[in-house]
């Protein structure tokens, strides 16, 4: 029997250098694969190493639906061609599943299960031997119901096999020249959405266009947070000064409110990725 514990433990003492060429042996070893991409610090870093060691054979997917922003699929691309990945886009339709609209606690399982489906009917009609994912060694135990699809959809996380974690995964995006490397967690636009609120297409454009307005602001890591007709404004701590300028505070009050929210509110704690899901227990 196989000593789990006994693994991480060995898979700790690694340096990230170590777990990097562990990772691209693990490439080879796989030959074909096809990367479930989305232009975020983990999926882009796998990619590279992916496009690196298989050249060809690795297979960079991008899914496309209302809920990922142009601004995320334009940096997506642009990494893309810039590090010349095998890249492709195809649109997903999770928005169309009653479940997903409703927008349970487990909403990224319908989306999961969406996107991975379709990833894997293309790796077979493509021959790719295996689908992969960004999920890193950090992820593990955090509340993600979208690796219950993954795992369904026999999806692999070749970050978590040789135990990268997410600051490791930083350090050695910089060392390869992405510039991912120390971008913020880009979730989709619907996990912005309180739970129990449905997904709409019309509520997705509000918040696209809140963030839009944050970014021309000079923000650089936020969220909008929609609870219907309020919409929670979350700031990093370290740029929080920032929302003392009064005349800031007008223009974003007058700009979000034209966007179709009654309440506009800044949340004094600030950004912490995850905010939607504090209180639900794994």
């Amino acid at each position: 029997m196989v000593n789990t514990q006994a693994l991480k433990t060995q898979k700790a003492k690694l340096t990230a250098a170590e777990k990097e060429q562990n990772l691209r042996d693990l490439m080879r070893e796989m030959e074909t694969v096809l990367v479930a991409y989305s232009g975020g610090v983990d999926s882009a870093y796998l990619a590279l190493i992916a496009t690196q060691e298989l050249k060809e054979n690795a297979v960079c997917i991008l899914g496309v639906s209302p809920s990922v922003s142009q601004f995320q699929r334009e940096e997506a691309e642009n990494i893309a061609g810039k590090f010349n990945f095998n890249f492709e886009k195809i649109s997903t339709d999770e928005i169309k599943d009653p479940n997903y609209q409703a927008n349970p606690t487990n909403r990224c399982y319908f989306c999961k299960t969406e996107l991975y489906g379709k990833l894997r009917q293309i790796a077979g009609q493509k021959n790719l031997n295996f689908v992969i994912d960004g999920t890193n060694a950090d992820d593990i135990g955090d509340y993600r119901p979208g690796r219950l699809a993954a795992n369904e959809n026999l999806v692999r996380s070749p970050l978590v096999e040789v135990g990268l974690s997410k600051s490791e995964i930083r350090n050695l995006s910089k060392s390869q020249n992405l510039p991912t490397w120390d971008k913020a967690a880009s979730p989709c636009l619907s996990s912005r959405i309180a739970y129990g609120i449905p997904v709409t297409i019309e509520r997705l454009s509000k918040i696209e266009r809140g963030e839009e307005i944050l970014r021309k602001s000079g923000f650089k890591e936020f969220r909008v947070r929609l609870h219907d007709e309020l919409v929670r404004l979350e700031i990093a701590p370290q740029e929080l000064t920032q929302t003392l300028n009064f005349e800031l505070i007008g223009r974003l009050n007058e700009k979000f409110k034209k966007l179709g929210f009654r309440y506009v509110t800044l949340d004094l704690q600030g950004y912490r990725s995850g905010a939607m899901n504090e209180g639900i227990e794994n």
